[in-house]
């Protein structure tokens, strides 16, 4: 099996990379979060990766850390209908923090506005991961800012966890201003790099927008 790929970025798409290692150019599908974060044409790039084989195809599937991969590979593995092509759209349309957390909090609708994912199947992703997005003993955060509490872990975890409501908000905000899920998401992303991860929703939500 192939874990990664290591070499200089010769071409670069929204959903497709072109890696050259000793002459040979591998194409590599790639989610938009991981597109994203692809550096200058002629750099060198690793990219964690997952090939399938079928009969008349060979695909290789790149991320840009380890961490997206094995997801990746769960959503395929553990969720019956689910083929790579849709898990990687899952993955292009929500950071993994972000569509962790709507696993863990059953949010169907932010799940539902990933490309070629219906109702349906987001909720049997739900069903299937939310035991899996977090490890045991750990409360998933919510998409609310909570008080804290000593069985949440005191004020550390709180505030991470109103951090992270606030940027949910803000999200689903954007979503009901029309902007599509992978859309929203960076948008809000890059917000909270530039004002930090404590901001509130209006403060996230003025900076996405350029006000």
């Amino acid at each position: 099996m192939i874990a990664f790929i290591e070499g200089d970025l010769i071409e670069c798409q929204l959903n497709m990379a072109v890696i050259q290692i000793g002459g040979i150019g591998y194409e590599v599908n790639i989610p938009l979060t991981t597109s994203e974060k692809l550096p200058p044409l002629g750099k060198e790039i690793k990219l964690y990766t997952q090939a399938t084989y079928r009969e008349d195809s060979q695909t290789l599937y790149g991320f840009i850390d380890r961490e997206s991969r094995d997801f990746f590979r769960m959503i395929v593995d553990k969720v019956s209908g689910i083929g790579p092509r849709i898990a990687l759209n899952l993955l292009g349309s929500l950071s993994l923090p972000m569509l962790k957390n709507s696993i863990a909090n059953g949010d169907i609708a932010m799940l539902s506005k990933a490309q070629g994912l219906g109702k349906k199947t987001a909720e049997r992703i739900v069903v299937e991961l939310k035991d899996k997005v977090l490890p045991k003993g750990v409360t998933p955060p919510s998409p609310s800012p909570r008080t804290s509490t000593p069985e949440h872990g005191g004020d550390e975890q709180a505030g991470d966890e109103a951090g992270f409501g606030a940027y949910h908000d803000a999200v689903s905000a954007l979503l009901t201003l029309g902007y599509k899920a992978t859309d929203a998401d960076q948008a809000i992303r890059k917000a909270s790099d530039v004002i930090g991860k404590n901001a509130s929703t209006e403060e996230l939500i003025r900076k996405a927008l350029g006000r």
